[in-house]
């Protein structure tokens, strides 16, 4: 019943009161995050399962689960009268209304049992224990805390400004990232953002274009360009770059973006499986299609969307693209490759694919400078992987994305 969830989010952006669209996009926020326990929650409440032709009902009933179990502070009278007003004015669902009722109010006698079910139950099996057995069992607490606590907001600064950094009320994590404490005012009104003095990255996003250790002025390719972060990073290191990407759309987005920074790209819209560049480049930088398991925090419903079928799908694509980006480089050159997704297939395990299939690639060791930014996530192996239960330096609130990187060179 997540595009039933989904939907509601649609709705409660469309609310005219700042207050109430707030509520509720908090509420549909809850009850996005707590999928997992609100699936095992109803699958108790209703001993004969969901009833057919039951309109929003389902939806409705997470909603209002997640507002009785979870956010206490609105009151359990309101989020059961609020559920079933909902339902009755649904003419598929209004017949319903007598059982939403009696449902809700067994799950408020029963509150505090619902309340202590198992962290691993806000992931699907398959993945959980992909996961365990990837990065440790210890790990999936860590992601259950990481997902109900969502994502930080991070900024990249274009110059460093410890004036903007009070103004913001954040905090370096990384010598140019800042983690704001409070997200309470849109982006787009915080100081600094008019004036282009930073963008919207996660810090593990930060990693990858950090790998490219090339002289100013290098020709760098940044396939599968949009949104731009990245972007904007290699514009920073002074290189000259080309930033592809097949939706027009997320280009202009990209354009805007870079144009609010006083940047400038060489922007091209393709296919980067097909790209065919008239002058080989100094490095590529290649942010691949992937099954973005690691953004779970930002985007908590991807973990009920991805399946082993999706993963291949997405493992096949990766080393198309990447045949071709070694197409794109010169000998000699850099390539970084990068998947925001924690499946070993598309990270780790892709680098035995690539030994046997692009022989002319050599992977790199990641350089020191990058490995002291975050020890934990640098492998001896010479990759870097983030997750979702690490800890960020100096000891901050908060989490990061799950990435993999690792760059290689050309022979």
């Amino acid at each position: 019943m997540l595009d039933g969830v989904r939907f509601a989010a649609f709705t409660a952006a469309e609310i005219p009161d700042g207050r109430d669209r707030g509520l509720a996009n908090r509420l549909v926020t809850t009850a996005l995050r707590r999928h997992g326990h609100l699936t095992e929650i109803v699958r108790r409440l209703l001993d004969k399962g969901m009833p057919g032709k039951s309109g929003s009902f389902e939806a409705v009933l997470r909603l209002g689960l997640a507002q009785l179990l979870y956010l206490p502070e609105i009151g359990a009278h309101s989020a059961i009268f609020l559920a079933v007003e909902a339902v009755k004015r649904d003419k598929r669902s209004q017949h319903l209304a007598k059982l939403l009722n009696a449902v809700l109010r067994r799950a408020q006698r029963e509150a505090e049992s619902f309340r202590a079910l198992a962290p691993e139950l806000l992931f699907p099996a398959a993945l959980r224990e992909r996961w365990a057995a990837a990065y440790g069992t210890g790990t999936i607490e860590g992601f259950a805390e990481a997902l109900l606590a969502g994502a930080a907001l991070d900024l990249t600064l274009k110059h460093a400004d410890p004036s903007l950094a009070e103004m913001l009320g954040g905090r370096l994590v990384l010598p140019d990232v800042l983690r704001l404490e409070s997200r309470d005012r849109p982006v787009e009104e915080l100081p600094g953002y008019a004036a282009g003095q930073w963008w919207v990255q996660d810090m593990a996003a930060t990693l990858p274009a950090r790998l490219i250790d090339l002289p100013a002025g290098a020709r760098v390719l940044d396939l599968c360009a949009a949104p731009g972060g990245k972007t904007a990073q290699l514009l920073k290191a002074g290189y000259s770059v080309t930033a592809l990407d097949a939706d027009a759309d997320r280009l202009r987005r990209l354009e805007a973006n870079l144009s609010r920074l006083g940047y400038g790209a060489e922007i091209v819209t393709a296919d980067a499986e097909a790209y065919a560049a008239a002058e080989p480049y100094d490095a590529v930088l290649l942010d691949a299609p992937c099954s973005a398991t690691g953004t779970f925090r930002r985007h908590p419903e991807v973990v009920w969307r991805r399946d082993l079928g999706d993963v291949a799908g997405r493992v096949a694509l990766q080393r198309r693209l990447l045949a071709n980006a070694v197409r794109c480089l010169k000998p000699g050159g850099q390539l970084v490759y990068c998947v925001c997704s924690l499946e070993p297939e598309e990270g780790e395990l892709q680098l035995q694919w690539i030994a046997d299939a692009l022989p002319e690639l050599t992977l790199d060791p990641v350089p020191a400078p990058v490995a002291a930014l975050l020890p934990q996530a640098a492998a001896s192996a010479g990759w870097l992987r983030t997750h979702p239960a690490q800890a960020v330096p100096g000891g901050l609130p908060g989490t990061l994305d799950g990435f993999f990187t690792a760059r290689f060179s050309r022979r």
